[in-house]
Parts: structure tokens; sequence; C-alpha cells
């Protein structure tokens, strides 16, 4: 086994465009990393010289502690497991997974015991004879993961390999991969983009954005202390509600007023975020999750001055909980964080800037909610879990000096 260490690596292409930039990551041995980021952000081109299928252009990467810079790709020890299975459909099961042992020319007996092992783990044995074309989607990609386990590689690398399946499938193998890297305990860096893979899956997560590192985390730091808006919006689903707000001062705390609605933000708030106090009377770009968001009717007793008033627009009833998509008189976010995420989700009012004084918000509420579309809704808001960021930097405003979303 072994660690991959990132030393201010950079991809540069002989245009000029960087795809990736001074990246600098240590992944620890047995580890199982997430790059994570919109398309374009720069993620695979990272693995890809993982790999050795990109040349490195500055910087250093290590494998362990040995500099792989200009090894390549068959010396170094990796096993990649690709989006689109690359399995050979003339080759039975058997005969796919064992491939690449035969290329090394290993014993006959061993690879017969590599690749039943590998069957049984993968639960793959009933199929040993039959061709790709007679399995599923899951189970060629079971195949494809099988193929990588058997070469006992120091490093798996794994580029988008739930892409070209179903949702009830991705979920069903997503929770297999994991499981299969905790028992073997190969590190794994793994390459999604999305974000619900990146939360579920991954030990860290790395968010890219435009070839940088934004965020390296563990995913529950991602979500409750995004460091700045970009990692905020991208990390969440339904994503995090945004809204132009400016901070008052407001019986010995501060409120959050936006649209003419007003949000007293308590002790509790300024405690973890003592850096707001440098926003007084200036404007803030606010975040509100969806699952701070509550029908008032199932809250009676919420105070006043956490509550805001919208439109309902559309209501999605999921059985376990009702998603609300209710209208507020107060203006969206339109930072260039906020239009690279929308940008990414096909979002094109966004995009252009015609934000309007409104936002449709989604709120997560409970299932025993009564709002209908065209309702006139109060919703509470959860204020101790709110989000702040400096709209000028992007950066999440957390301590009172720093001034880097810290």
């Amino acid at each position: 086994m072994a660690g991959v260490t990132f030393d201010q690596v950079a991809k540069v292409y002989p245009d000029g465009t960087r795809a990736v930039s001074d990246m600098s990551l240590e992944i620890e041995d047995g580890e199982f990393m997430v790059l994570v980021g919109p398309s374009g952000c720069g993620k695979t081109t990272a693995l890809r010289m993982v790999a050795g299928l990109e040349e490195i252009s500055e910087g250093v990467l290590r494998i362990s502690d040995r500099v792989v810079n200009h090894v390549p790709s068959r010396d170094r020890d990796i096993a990649m497991v690709f989006q689109s299975y690359a399995l050979y459909p003339h080759l039975s099961v058997y005969d796919n997974i064992a491939f690449g042992l035969k290329l090394r020319k290993e014993k006959k007996s061993e690879i017969d015991t590599r690749v039943h092992e590998a069957a049984r783990v993968l639960g793959l044995e009933p199929f040993l004879k039959r061709k790709p074309r007679a399995l599923s989607g899951g189970q060629r990609q079971r195949v494809a993961m099988g193929r990588a386990i058997v070469r006992r590689p120091q490093v798996f690398l794994m580029d988008e390999p739930l892409s070209n399946l179903d949702a009830k499938l991705r979920v069903q193998t997503r929770a297999e991969i994991a499981r299969l890297q905790d028992d073997l305990g190969v590190t794994t860096i793994y390459v999604t983009h999305d974000q619900v893979e990146a939360m579920t899956m991954g030990d860290r997560v790395a968010v890219m954005r435009k070839g940088e590192l934004q965020q390296v985390a563990a995913p529950q730091e991602l979500y409750d202390r995004p460091v700045n808006l970009f990692v905020g919006g991208f990390i969440g689903s339904p994503a995090m509600n945004m809204v132009e707000a400016s901070l008052s001062a407001a019986n010995g705390g501060l409120s959050a007023e936006t649209g003419g609605q007003s949000l007293a933000l308590g002790s509790e708030v300024l405690d973890v975020r003592p850096g707001l106090t440098r926003f007084e009377g200036k404007k803030v770009v606010l975040g509100i999750r969806p699952e701070d968001l509550e029908d008032a009717s199932i809250e009676p007793d919420a105070p006043s001055d956490r509550r805001l008033r919208g439109t309902v627009e559309l209501t999605e009833a999921l059985g376990s909980e009702v998603m609300v998509h209710f209208k507020v008189d107060a203006p969206p976010a339109l930072t260039d964080d906020v239009r690279e995420l929308a940008a990414d989700v096909g979002d094109e009012r966004k995009v252009a800037g015609e934000g309007g004084e409104h936002t449709t918000m989604v709120g997560r509420f409970d299932p025993h909610s009564k709002v209908k579309e065209g309702d006139t809704a109060e919703v509470v808001v959860d204020t101790r879990s709110l989000h702040f960021f400096d709209p000028e930097s992007g950066l999440g405003i957390y301590g009172t000096d720093d001034g880097k979303g810290a």
C-alpha cells in the first residue's frame, strides 16, 4: 500500500491552458479520497497524471516515497477503473478479470486463485463463464472492479465509474465500492461530478474549481463549514439557497435584512461566527440550506423574528418529506461564484444575471405540511445553521480577523 502526494503539481497544455494549477494534496495510505467539482474543473486531469496518462508540467508527484513524474504508467503499480467499463466483449468474465495477470505472465494457479477470490468478494462467481453482453450494467462495472482488484495494486484510480448506471444501481454500487475499499484498505482516488457520491463515499473530499483546489476536508466539515461560497453552493442536494442580505445591529446582536424581511441572529450565531461583526452595515451573501427551513405550522412556537414569508410555487411530496419551492421578495445573490454554479446545472437566467427582486428558495418540509401552490407560506428558519459569505471575496465569514473563511 502507499500514499499519493501532489506537490505543486500543474498541467499546462501547449496553448497555455492550465487544466490543473499548483495542486498540493497529501493522500494517506489506505485513504479513500474523492475529487469532485463541475465539468472541466481539472479533476480527471489530476487523476490521469497519477495514472501516467497525462504528462506533469510542473511540480512533483509521489506514490509512496517514489517520484513518478517520468515513470511509465505500467510501472506505477496502479489500477484504474474507467467510466466505460472497457471490457473485452469476446472474453468471458473470468478471462476479463484475469487479462492483466496473464499479460504479466503470472502462474496459472495464482491467476485462478486471485480471479475466484475477486469474484467471491464481488458476487460474480455465478457469472464467470458469461460474456459481458449477458450482464447488467452493475455486473459489468463489478467485472471492471474485479480486473483492478486482482492486480493487488498500491493505488486504485476510479474515473466516474458509476455514471453509466441507473439511479438505483448507482446507490447500490457506490455502497459496494465503499465497503470493498474499506475491506481491502487500498489507497483510492475517486473522481466524480456527483457530490452525493462524494459525500457518501469519501474519507475526505477535495473540491476543485478551474484547476485549483478549493477545500479538502471530511464530508461533514465541507457541509457545515464551507471555506467559500463556491464550496457551499456545490456541496448539498438540493443546493444551498443564496440571497443578498445586509447586517444591522439589533437588540444587542445582529439581524440579517433581506427583501424587507429580518432574521435575528442570536448570540449562538455570533459565538460561532464572530467575524460577522465586521460586516455590520454591509452586504453579505446569506446561505440557507433546504433542511434548515420548515413550515411554520409545524413549529408554531418559533419566534417571529426567525421566519420568512413567501409564495409557494411548487410542492414535491416524497413521502418522507415535502420539497417546497417558494418565492420570497429578496434579490438573489449573483456573484461570479453563483453564476458558475448556475452554469454547471444549466440555470441560464442566473448565468445571465437575470435575478430580479425575487428569489425562489427550496425547503425540506415535514411530510405533514399542508402548504400548496399559490399559498402565502410562513417559513421558520433555523438561524443557528445559516451560512454567510463575503460577496467580494466569496469567502465564508467565520473568525474576526483572518479574512480567509476560517
